[in-house]
């Protein structure tokens, strides 16, 4: 077992590094001083709703591709092989239906959430810690430095510096993964020679249809699984949905999602491509076995390092790649806590708040939720490898919130009531299972070479979080029962699950305290699938199941 490496910044690195905090600090203040200058809540927290298609596809993609994503895919594919790349399968459906039902129901209810505070501070901490862990990068340094210039730009500028910040980030992100994919291919002799290393080293994953919910990755768990997790992330999502109400019109919104699909194909097919490369390069003696890093996350930038140790500034244009991911993040979580805060809690008990003081309020909240990240972020580095597990079931809010929604919008008789029973019975169900899972992981005697962490999208607000995995040795194990079957379940239907959860109990508390009647409904506000679903019910039976037409949506 070796020693960790570490590997150094040249000058060079550092500048881009800095001029990537540079341009993104100069988009806030640039918003901060123009136009209208932020002097309205309706310009501060919901862009004036002037954004184009573009801009907002761009920021959506940029919050959905944060740092551990970056980190975790290539990591992921080094590990296990490309049966990862399916999970793009469920983008048309995670899409299609945020477009067509979400969003129309969000533009007349302006609808957002609030469940991320905390999870800021591990998406600010991990990259700056994997950076330190392989180049020696001053830890605090550089959270302190993308904590401080992220607040900046967001409590100045608005939610229109943060969606244009996220184009320049993504464009960054782009650069500095191609610049890993091709300098990495040409140094493994190309293409060619990456596929069939990866082909000799069993990583090319061919369509696996077993149906098993326990399988950790499968064509099932993740193209039908991964739809509710892309659901959680772009239906309810309150990043998300902060930018569908800033664009122009509905349908600039709906174009959105559509333009955004293609460019997470691309991003998806780029984090795989990376891990190949990864594993032409190292083979099976990964940096993680011969303990030149400690953990899977810190793989990648041990890569990027190892291979542009003799190119200057391209290390520095991956670490800008990297931080953009997490800066975009955070950024979004800012706007929209403080854009709930406002809304939500504060506006409904001070109706007559002039607009003066609720802008000034809404951006003192937004710098005040930069603190807390920072807060967040040293809570993070006390916290140890417990964190990653304790996140991975934060993440599993989201899955209950999603359930909430479809309970909502697809069940027009559902009442408060079955919904707040509901939501409890959701949340309880997701701890369960996650907190179950996690203990039973780490009750049991490790079976192969080590314990290892694998960052994967799960469904929260940013659109990944990290969750601990336990890679063991390849031999069969006797099938789970039981209590412990669920526990094995795979987290990629967490979302499902938990979701399917609320929609049971909800519908079900429902029905035995009063549905909702349809003459109590606010027309526009329900997509109600059973009305089109039971289309042979004579029209008495459908009035008592309150099965409306969707035709109330238009």
């Amino acid at each position: 077992m070796g020693e960790v490496v570490h590997m150094h910044f040249t000058t060079v690195d550092y500048v881009i590094f800095v001029l990537l905090l540079v341009a993104s600090a100069g988009i806030g203040l640039f918003y901060a001083f123009s136009g209208g200058r932020q002097r309205t809540t309706q310009e501060f927290l919901m862009a004036d709703r002037s954004m184009s298609c573009l801009p907002v596809s761009l920021s959506l993609l940029a919050t959905f591709q944060s740092a551990v994503a970056i980190l975790g895919a290539p990591s992921e594919v080094y590990s296990f092989g490309t049966q990862y790349w399916f999970l793009g399968c469920s983008y048309f459906l995670g899409l299609l239906i945020p477009a067509h039902v979400f969003i129309p129901i969000f533009y007349r209810l302006r609808l957002s959430s609030t469940y991320e505070v905390i999870y800021m501070g591990v998406v600010l901490y991990a990259p700056a810690l994997a950076l330190n862990a392989v180049t020696g990068f001053d830890l605090w340094g550089a959270v302190l430095a993308m904590g401080l210039v992220c607040t900046l730009y967001t409590a100045l500028g608005g939610l229109k510096a943060v969606i244009w910040t996220d184009v320049f980030q993504t464009v960054v992100m782009f650069a500095g993964q191609l610049a890993v994919i091709v300098v990495g291919t040409s140094q493994a002799g190309g293409i060619a020679e990456v596929w069939r290393k990866a082909v000799n080293g069993s990583r090319i994953a061919g369509l696996d249809l077993n149906p098993d919910p326990l399988q950790r990755h499968t064509f099932w768990t993740l193209g039908v699984g991964g739809v509710f997790l892309m659901l959680a992330l772009y239906g309810v999502n309150q990043a998300q949905v902060q930018r569908y109400l800033s664009s122009r019109t509905e349908k600039e919104a709906v174009m959105s999602c559509y333009v955004v699909f293609p460019c997470q194909q691309i991003v998806l097919c780029l984090g795989c491509l990376m891990g190949l490369v990864m594993f032409a390069r190292y083979g099976e003696d990964s940096p993680l076995d011969k303990g030149y890093v400690k953990a899977n996350d810190q793989m990648v930038l041990y890569f990027v390092m190892d291979v542009f140790r003799e190119l200057p500034g391209l290390p520095g244009l991956f670490v800008a790649c990297l931080f953009s991911g997490a800066l975009s993040t955070i950024s979004s979580a800012f706007n929209s806590l403080a854009t709930v805060t406002m809304e939500d809690l504060i506006k409904p008990h001070f109706p007559n708040m002039s607009e003066t003081k609720a802008t000034l309020l809404s951006k003192g909240l937004a710098l005040a939720y930069g603190l807390v990240c920072l807060v967040m972020a040293y809570v993070a580095s006390i916290m140890g490898s417990v964190l990653q597990a304790a996140f991975s079931i934060f993440g599993m809010v989201g899955g209950p919130l999603l359930g909430l929604f479809c309970l909502g919008i697809f069940f027009p008789w559902a009442n408060s009531i079955g919904a707040v029973v509901g939501l409890a019975a959701g949340l309880a169900m997701a701890f369960w299972v996650g907190i179950g899972s996690f203990v039973m992981r780490i009750s049991r005697p490790l079976v192969g070479p080590n314990l290892n962490t694998t960052a994967l999208p799960l469904f929260d607000n940013m659109t990944t979080t990290v969750l601990t995995s336990l890679v063991t040795s390849p031999t069969a194990k006797p099938r789970p029962t039981g209590v412990e079957a669920l526990y094995s379940l795979s987290y990629m239907w967490y979302s499902a699950h938990n979701s399917a959860t609320v929609v049971v109990v909800g519908l079900l508390v429902s029905l035995l305290t009063g549905p909702m009647k349809e003459k109590e409904l606010t027309p526009g506000t329900v997509f109600p699938v059973l009305g089109t679903l039971l289309f042979f019910l004579p029209d008495r039976h459908k009035e008592k199941l309150c099965c409306i037409t969707p035709l109330t949506l238009k």
